[in-house]
């Protein structure tokens, strides 16, 4: 495992005004992690909104790096609606084998809520009962559940600050930790990325808060080290040519150093 790189730089876009936070000390304790971490699956369904299905949407860039880089022979579906919350979605539907085109049930199902989920004690509450009930209904079919941990606010979003990314980080991996859920790091794997290349963006620059394609791919990576274990660094899946050889080598390594910081702690 690589060794933990301290995550606490400031979320900054190109073209967007900087943001600071506060010295990790300085902050809250972040939670330990005790969810599982990979676990191969070769059915996926993907339920959220438009962070999942903007640049060709997540599930296809995920699916391509995973026939790239293993064996795993996947069946990927995403079931996405435009603001969506996670309790808009018809799970019960959803997950039932043959409802959307996919035999047998899923081995896994990842929940992307309202990426202003953790921002709020309502919303907070409001995310944890449909995701509770949505992990006892999939348990059931014999599938897990991974959370998505979407990335922060940037400016010139409204609701952008530097305080977002700790509540990403402390309330998904408290409700990862709480449900038995594997918690896919996205948050954290911008976070590194913006502090090792301010310059790049993540996300789009008219409204801070919906990724760009590398916003995409970098999210795609992270998914694909936390759920199958696998290195993303060298992997040959470059979005047929449209992600240049070193941003798609800086973001596999942010991917993996991400993962494994989060999982290692």
């Amino acid at each position: 495992m690589i060794r933990r790189t301290v995550l606490r730089a400031a979320l900054m876009a190109a073209c967007l005004t900087p943001l600071t936070l506060q010295p990790l000390a300085a902050q809250e304790a972040s939670p330990a992690v005790t969810q599982p971490q990979a676990e191969n699956p070769a059915r996926v369904l993907l339920v959220g909104n438009s962070y999942l299905y903007y640049n060709d949407s997540l599930h296809n860039h995920l699916r391509r790096m995973v026939m790239a880089g293993t064996e795993v022979e996947p069946q990927y579906k995403s079931a996405t609606i435009g603001g969506a919350r996670l309790d808009h979605h018809n799970i019960d539907w959803l997950t039932q084998p043959g409802a959307i085109g996919v035999e047998e049930p899923f081995e896994l199902v990842i929940l992307q809520g309202h990426s202003n989920a953790a921002l709020s004690e309502k919303n907070q509450t409001r995310y944890m009962e449909a995701a509770k009930a949505a992990t006892a209904l999939i348990a059931e079919r014999g599938g897990k559940v991974a959370l998505y941990m979407p990335h922060a606010y940037v400016d010139p979003h409204k609701s952008a600050d530097p305080e977002n990314i700790r509540a990403n980080e402390r309330f998904y991996t408290e409700a990862g930790n709480e449900l038995d859920a594997i918690v896919i790091p996205v948050a954290l794997a911008f976070e590194e990325a913006y502090k090792r290349r301010p310059d790049m963006a993540l996300h789009k620059d008219y409204d801070g808060s919906h990724p760009s394609l590398l916003g995409s791919f970098l999210a795609a990576a992270t998914a694909y080290a936390t759920l199958y274990g696998a290195d993303p660094v060298g992997n040959e899946y470059d979005y047929f040519g449209k992600v240049g050889a070193e941003d798609a080598a800086f973001l596999q390594e942010i991917a993996r150093d991400t993962v494994n910081a989060y999982f290692g702690r």
